[in-house]
């Protein structure tokens, strides 16, 4: 008869499964409730639910399907030397604006072995953290390294304050995987100052092991690239303390090292888990032949495989560990090359014969990606305890006769955790949520806050009440917080959260979206939120991120993306498409393009619409009933990441790209003044690096800021320099920024940082729109327009004040100064002759003439036609 627990269990794992078949984006304490999951909604998810996505990769390495890691790092240089030039005016500093009480994915944890209160945390793509107080505050120790992706986090076994640090994600994803690292670094003083150790090449590692004997020799296991074939991966030595490395085990260009263990009582036993993989944006295999457990011996001289009683051939992902206390216990994790768990295995002869452990069924088929996590850990005071990893925690305490669930009330996908060799009630856990830690063995856990590493898509600041932040992030939903603080964000909604708009004249209404364009809507000022979809094909292919735009001056009016772009005119609750598909059509793959990415409406006559897609399109409608006109002509073929309209100029318009410059010129940002007509190049001096937003100051329209892959950017003059924006941002990506005018505040939505805002008064000298103005200070259109020859421009002044009128080209480059003089309060006229500084003539074009003032700033355009 089953005993009541045994029911219980069984109940609870029908719970679990159902749950994952639902979808992982709903299956934790903070998704949404399941109640909100409708048919409607799922006929727009066209992948395995919860699949973590390459979306950061596919953007990046587009068309060639591969990222240029040499100029990522080139472009991480010249963003350094920026930093160091910047003006004195330019010296703000960024304010964290949280969350904090969030989290993010935490790739690797370590932990002091005589303090239960120091602690080290290695964030995905957000650096190292440090703890000293059992977790309840953290610090950053790591943001001036290059790379702030984290593979592993480890201590010498003979020093804990030697601390090293193995950069580059492994864990095979995903839309929230950004670059890979830079090699490996070593602290001699517990995380305050570092020495980088090279392999560099090695891009993502896995696991660093020392020889607690002699802490000279080093042992790394490198997966290598995740997104193409390359030799450095596998095991690396170093004997002299990581001044030099030799390759100890290689098998493919594409078998990369996932783990590695050391035996501590002979430090020359070590065993290594190999793992061959390769995703391409038409391929992806998570296993192979080469697949397996490999033992040495000596130290790593020679290698065996180990086959008896564990799976062979074609394998994916191994995971192992190895017992502190009883070295000859090991325990491994097994995965299919579909991604499914193939089981659990348990040695206690060293690894010369292994056995499955039991009652695997509560995990065994809980999800088909565990590529994404698959490991296992075993409590280094009692064999008989270990723990295995993926979308939640199983723990047993029988030696793997028996497996029970133990993640508590924990955040999913799990990557790390730590079971305290001082004291085994204590363990600390890490995933896609954050940190966790249990006083009782992994009974129940709380979670450990002050942790700024959300991963955040998007960023949106409520227009009424500024205070307001929202934002989507990586597996951690739709947050906001309500008073401006960094530690009271809360999810309103669930899933990979990824655009989200507030009505700027009425902020009841909200809304909101989850991967592959999933939208909904509220009208209760996020209270409650209802299926937004009605209209649109279920059939449509959605970008991970699907685009969400509102009418500047009609917020009644949204606008949608799919591969063609959708018009609601009530807020959402119904849709009509107003395009043809404006993509190339669905290309196939595992990485799949023919989707629109960015739309906007000119604020100057919302009559004309812009769209770019993620196959390198950009089109532009110019009347409510006219026909699209790509405009992409001259283009690089680049994912296009936005299109932004100019404030008062409808046929100006801003264009960002994505991608790497391989074999040509690759400037990351146009303009044009002719609705797509022409484009001018306005990159100037910013790093060759992807940009992901840019916005046109509505205060002073050749003030533009880009967010890039590299930091936040700034020119006054439209492109002709760039400067790196204030101080204090970390060295990560910036996914999205958004400017509240009236505040002139701008906020940027890290990916892997949290969110970051700054004052722009101190940094540019443009007051908001509500700053004391002259009554009739104001600047004339120029007449006649266009011209040939010489043009008039009138102003007028309240009171008396300095005047400085200067005249710039369409690429921002300064002309001339027409006057710079005080004038007496009243109406004034200058003219322009179409000449340069020089006197030399000028040919025809489009041109900027801006008058300065008091502080203030007005600027308008004219044209020269000879």
């Amino acid at each position: 008869m089953m005993t009541s627990n045994r029911r219980y269990l069984l109940l609870l794992s029908l719970i679990l499964l159902a749950a994952v078949w639902i979808g992982r984006e709903f299956f934790s304490s903070s998704r949404t409730s399941a109640n909100e999951i409708t048919s409607e909604k799922s006929i727009h998810s066209k992948e395995v639910p919860g699949e973590p996505n390459d979306w950061f990769f596919a953007q990046r390495a587009f068309p060639h399907g591969e990222i240029n890691l040499k100029k990522f790092r080139q472009a991480q240089l010249d963003a350094s030397a920026m930093k160091l030039q910047k003006s004195a005016g330019n010296r703000a500093a960024w304010a964290l604006a949280g969350p904090v009480n969030v989290g993010g994915r935490i790739s690797d944890l370590a932990v002091h072995p005589a303090s239960l209160d120091t602690i080290y945390a290695g964030a995905a793509s957000g650096g190292v953290f440090k703890s000293v107080d059992g977790g309840q505050n953290w610090r950053p120790i790591f943001d001036e390294a290059f790379s702030l992706s984290i593979g592993d986090v480890t201590l010498d076994p003979t020093n804990p304050d030697i601390v090293y640090v193995g950069t580059g994600e492994v864990n095979a994803g995903g839309g929230s995987q950004t670059y890979p690292g830079n090699g490996l670094y070593r602290s001699r003083d517990g995380g305050e100052n570092w020495a980088h150790l090279g392999l560099g090449k090695t891009e993502n590692i896995a696991r660093v092991v020392i020889d607690p004997d002699n802490p000279q020799r080093i042992f790394v296991a490198a997966m290598g690239s995740l997104f193409k074939d390359n030799p450095e991966r596998g095991i690396f030595r170093s004997i002299d303390g990581g001044n030099s490395w030799e390759r100890s085990l290689f098998l493919t260009d594409s078998t990369g090292a996932i783990d590695l263990v050391m035996n501590p009582d002979s430090p020359d036993t070590v065993y290594a888990a190999m793992w061959e993989r390769v995703r391409r944006p038409h391929r992806r295999s998570y296993g192979g032949l080469s697949s397996g457990i490999y033992r040495s011996t000596d130290g790593g001289d020679n290698w065996e495989q180990l086959i008896n009683g564990i799976p062979t051939g074609s394998m994916g992902r191994i995971s192992l560990a190895i017992s502190a206390s009883n070295p000859e216990i090991l325990y491994a994790l097994f995965v299919n090359t579909s991604g499914s768990l193939s089981g659990a295995y348990k040695s206690i002869d060293h690894g010369n014969s292994w056995e499955r452990t039991g009652d695997e069924s509560l995990f065994a088929d809980s999800v088909p990606y565990w590529w994404w996590f698959g490991n296992v850990r075993v409590d280094p005071n009692n064999p008989e305890i270990a723990f295995v990893l993926g979308l939640n925690v199983w723990r047993t305490t029988n030696g793997g006769s028996n497996w029970f669930y133990s993640s508590g009330n924990m955040h999913v996908d799990h990557h790390g955790l730590e079971v305290h060799p001082h004291n085994s009630n204590v363990v600390v856990a890490g995933n896609d949520g954050g940190i966790y830690i249990s006083n009782n063995g992994g009974g129940s856990y709380r979670k450990s806050t002050n942790l700024p590493i959300t991963q955040f898509y998007t960023a949106e600041i409520d227009f009424q009440e500024p205070h307001r932040l929202y934002g989507g992030t990586q597996d951690n939903g739709t947050n906001r917080t309500l008073t401006g603080n960094i530690d009271d964000w809360h999810e309103i909604y669930g899933g990979d959260g990824m655009h989200v708009l507030v009505d700027p004249t009425d902020n009841r209404f909200i809304y909101v979206e989850y991967q592959r364009g999933n939208l909904f809507r509220s009208i209760n000022g996020g209270a409650s939120f209802s299926w937004a979809l009605n209209g649109v094909n279920g059939n449509d292919r959605n970008n991970w991120n699907s685009p969400l735009a509102m009418n500047p001056l009609d917020p009644r009016i949204l606008y949608f993306g799919t591969h063609r772009v959708y018009r609601s005119s009530n807020r959402a609750a119904s849709w009509k498409p107003i395009s043809p598909d404006l993509s190339n059509g669905h290309a196939g793959g595992n990485l799949t393009f023919g989707t629109i990415t960015t739309i906007a409406a000119s604020p100057a006559d919302t009559s004309v619409l812009y769209a770019g897609t993620d196959d390198g399109n950009v089109w532009v409608r110019l009347a409510s009933n006219g026909e699209w006109q790509n405009i992409s002509g001259g283009f690089p073929e680049r994912w296009i990441t936005r299109v932004a309209p100019d404030p008062i100029a409808p046929m100006t318009a801003y264009v960002t790209i994505s991608g790497y410059r391989w074999a040509e010129p690759l400037p990351h940002i146009f303009r044009t003044t002719n609705a797509g007509g022409s484009w001018e190049a306005i990159a100037g001096n910013l790093p060759e690096v992807p940009l992901n937003d840019v916005i046109v100051d509505p205060q002073d329209t050749a003030t533009l800021y880009v967010a890039s892959d590299v930091g936040v950017f700034v020119t006054a003059n439209l492109g002709a320099n760039w400067e790196y924006l204030g101080e204090g941002l970390p060295n990560v990506p910036v996914n999205d920024i958004v400017l509240h005018n009236p505040t002139r505040t701008l906020v940027a939505a890290t990916f892997g940082r949290s969110m970051h805002k700054i004052s722009l008064d101190p940094l540019t000298g443009i007051p908001g729109p509500t700053a004391a103005q002259p009554r009739h200070f104001q600047l004339a259109q120029n007449y006649p327009n266009p011209f040939n020859g010489e043009t008039v421009i009138e102003f007028s002044l309240e009171n008396a004040a300095p005047v400085s009128i200067e005249i710039y080209n369409s690429i921002g480059q300064k002309i001339k100064t027409v006057v710079e003089s005080e004038f007496a309060s009243g109406r004034h006229q200058v003219k322009w002759d179409g000449t340069d500084a020089a006197g030399n003539p000028v040919t025809s074009g489009n041109f900027i003439y801006r008058l300065k003032s008091g502080g203030h700033v007005q600027a308008k355009r004219m044209i020269l036609s000879k």
